[in-house]
């Protein structure tokens, strides 16, 4: 500690000492009359070690970039392929044993695997759809923010996440083969990259063919009204309110069911705030309210203003309450076809009171995962 201090406070008078004599022509080699030879040699000898460390590590950080298999000592004796993905490719084991997620655990849980560990959403929790099948998944932070200590105390032989965590990927593939599903793409193709990184990509493709059959089905089920209906997506979540757009997650699903959407929400991005003056912008024919777990402290004074009251959706009383995990912090199958359950649920049902239509595609999402395995 004492010559990293010393070499810390030599190389601080260099930097004044150049400053200094740039400005008035002092000599630097004045510096040299205030530290004796002995102390310069241990500096410099410091600054040189330094420099040795700090290449050996960047080599570390290329080879863990590159994804040489041998980096990873309880791996070498695996079978490995080459997965494509958001940071390039890595050489991952053919059968993988301790996964862990950093996100999207929803895609992995639906492929049949059960990972040691994986991050939250922001509230500490994993999605309140999957707590049945999340028991005995070590939390290691929320998205975004995973906790490398406890990730590498469960020795996971491969790490799935999303491009949140390019910042870290080095680090992240120091500890076991990485693979970083893109920013820019669909939540189908985080799905599809999981699974090429699982080797279940046949199983990714039944999870999707199951949701286009149902999407077909749900067209089918709406009949002469599915062109009819303008869906509102409006969220109350702690201290905000927004309405949703083409962009967000359940938006995506209505664009695959090819569902008209409300003027204000008919745009492609993700989302807009709003206030109290704006609930104009939540209009539409249904209006699908998507809630948390009683966090949402503005509901009471939106649900109250007069300016609600004079929305066709509330004065037909077509509001209807849907799970925020699932509508908005999904972005994996299991949430698609909550999504479309909730669809089938009010808009379907409203047609059955009135028509003799079979109810056959109201099947719920957790049937049509299970034949997948």
């Amino acid at each position: 500690m004492w010559l990293i201090k010393k070499s810390a406070q030599f190389l601080n008078k260099i930097a004044i000492y150049f400053r200094y004599s740039s400005l008035h022509c002092y000599p630097i080699w004045n510096l040299a009359k205030n530290y004796s030879q002995r102390n310069i040699q241990l500096v410099f000898i410091t600054v040189l070690t330094i420099c040795i460390v700090s290449a050996c590590e960047d080599n570390v950080k290329k080879d863990a970039a590159n994804n040489s298999i041998n980096i990873y000592p309880n791996l070498q004796s695996q079978a490995v392929r080459v997965v494509k993905h958001a940071m390039g490719e890595t050489k991952v084991p053919v059968n993988p044993q301790r996964v862990i997620v950093l996100g999207n655990l929803e895609n992995v849980l639906a492929l049949g695997i059960k990972p040691v560990g994986a991050t939250t959403l922001g509230d500490g929790d994993f999605p309140s759809y999957l707590r049945n099948e999340t028991e005995g998944i070590e939390k290691l932070g929320i998205n975004g923010q995973p906790s490398l200590e406890k990730l590498l105390l469960l020795k996971p032989d491969l790490i799935l996440g999303w491009s949140w965590d390019r910042e870290i990927y080095d680090k992240l593939s120091q500890i076991a083969p990485t693979v970083l599903a893109g920013g820019d793409i669909t939540w189908k193709e985080w799905l599809r990259t999981f699974a090429e990184a699982l080797g279940k990509t046949p199983e990714a493709e039944k999870l999707l063919s199951n949701y286009n059959k149902r999407v077909e089905a749900f067209r089918e089920q709406m009949g002469d009204r599915f062109s009819q209906i303008q869906l509102s997506v409006v969220n109350f979540w702690a201290d905000q309110v927004r309405i949703y757009m083409k962009r967000s997650f359940s938006g995506l699903i209505l664009n695959d069911i090819g569902m008209p959407r409300p003027l204000a929400q008919d745009k492609n991005k993700n989302s807009e705030n709003l206030s109290l003056e704006l609930i104009p912008k939540m209009e539409g024919d249904a209006i699908f309210l998507v809630l948390g777990e009683g966090k949402e402290s503005k509901l009471t004074q939106f649900t109250n203003h007069p300016l609600w009251f004079q929305l066709k959706a509330v004065k037909q009383g077509k509001v209807y309450q849907v799970n925020n995990d699932a509508w908005i912090g999904s972005w994996g199958i299991i949430g698609a076809n909550r999504v479309l359950d909730d669809l089938f649920k009010y808009l379907v049902t409203d047609i059955l009171h009135h028509s003799q239509v079979c109810p056959s595609a109201l099947n719920s999402s957790s049937r049509l995962i299970a034949q997948v395995h």
